[in-house]
Parts: structure tokens; sequence; C-alpha cells
């Protein structure tokens, strides 16, 4: 996974054509599927059943796709959404610990999702074809970008709810109150082009930390 940055970048601004599509569809799906189904299994984990009831505590893509949020990100590979994972805070022994380890799951999840990407494309490389190895790089940035996106701690993102678990009531309280704006700071980063100055950093911290740790057992 070499020249990540020029790779993250070059995602970010894919043509529309249908190869280069055909080639991150795997990644999309995958990403998304697995953040939410972490975020479901951690709930259920600390003792809500809320998502199981909702049907969401599967590997099923279909029990997590929202089909404009997909689209979107089909169409812009820049934005889009899953649907959200139903969770009742109130079912937590710890409503805060709760809430911050569901919050840390989705994004986790994408980590080391790519970590096991880049353990496979290491140890299979000289066995796969081209098109294998394509789709793996890309599904590798996704995940990549899906979980330092997802850090940004701005709501309805992960992130906000981690932070969230550290605040006071007055923090908590101005946050919430600016959340209202979220949705268009959040695309005026996206397609203003500085999300790829935002999460570039933690991205190549993150395959720095992943290509570490695989240097060491292959």
């Amino acid at each position: 996974m070499t020249d990540l940055l020029s790779k993250f970048l070059y995602y970010l601004n894919l043509n529309f054509g249908i190869s280069s599509l055909l080639y991150s569809l795997p990644g999309i799906i995958l990403a998304l599927t697995i953040h939410e189904y972490c975020h479901a299994l951690a709930a259920y984990a600390m003792g809500d059943n809320t998502a199981k009831q909702y049907g969401r505590l599967t590997l099923n893509p279909i029990a997590h796709m929202d089909p404009l949020g997909f689209l979107c990100l089909i169409v812009t590979r820049r934005f889009g959404w899953a649907k959200p994972v139903p969770v009742n805070d109130m079912n937590f022994r710890n409503r805060r610990k709760g809430m911050l380890l569901v919050s840390l799951a989705g994004p986790m999840s994408n980590f080391i999702t790519a970590m096991l990407i880049a353990a496979a494309y290491a140890v299979f490389y000289k066995s796969m074809g081209e098109i294998t190895k394509g789709i793996l790089q890309i599904a590798y940035i996704i995940n990549l970008s899906i979980g330092a996106f997802n850090l940004l701690p701005i709501p309805p993102l992960d992130g906000s709810k981690i932070l969230d678990a550290f605040l006071n009531d007055r923090q908590r309280f101005f946050m919430r109150r600016y959340a209202m704006y979220s949705n268009m700071l959040i695309l005026i980063l996206i397609f203003s082009g500085i999300i790829g100055r935002v999460l570039g950093p933690v991205i190549m911290v993150m395959d720095w930390f992943i290509n570490s740790v695989i240097g060491l057992f292959i």
C-alpha cells in the first residue's frame, strides 16, 4: 500500500466512470456494513438489544444501507451515509461509558478491517490479479477514510459522541446547541476540499501504524 496519500487524494477525485465505480463498490459496501454492524454489536454487548430487535445485528449489507445515502456516496464518492443504528443508552449500566464504546466501535472496526485487507494484500500479493489488487487498494483506502472521517467531532459523526463522553454539562449544552449547523459544516469541508487536508494526516498515521504492525509478522 505504497504512496497512500496520493491514492487517497486520487480516490476523492475519481471520475464517475463505470470502471472506477466497480472498483470502489466492494469497499464501500464492506466498510459501511462492518461499521454499522460493530455499532450494533457493541451496544448489544453493553446490554442494549434495540439494534438486534430492529434487525441490525447482522452482516447483511441490505439491513444497513440507506438508499439515498448509498446513492449519494456512489455518485459523489465524497458524501453519503448508512442507516443510523438505533441505540437506547438507558439500557447501559454506565450510559457515558456505553455510548463512548458504541461510538468508538464503528471507526475502530474500519481501521481493523483496513489492517486485515493490508495483511491479505501482503500475503497473497504475488498470486493476485491486477483487478483484485486494485479492489483491495481502494477498499483499504475507503476503510481508512470512513474510519478517520467518523472520528471528526462534528454531530452526528461518531467523533462528536466520543467527545461528548468527556464534556461537562455546560460544554455538552453548547455543542448540542450548534448541532443544527453541523451538516452544513460537513458539506463545506467535503466539497471545498478541506476534508482531504484534515483527514490526510490521520490516514497517513493509521497507514504507518498498520504497516508497522504487519511488518512485524509478514
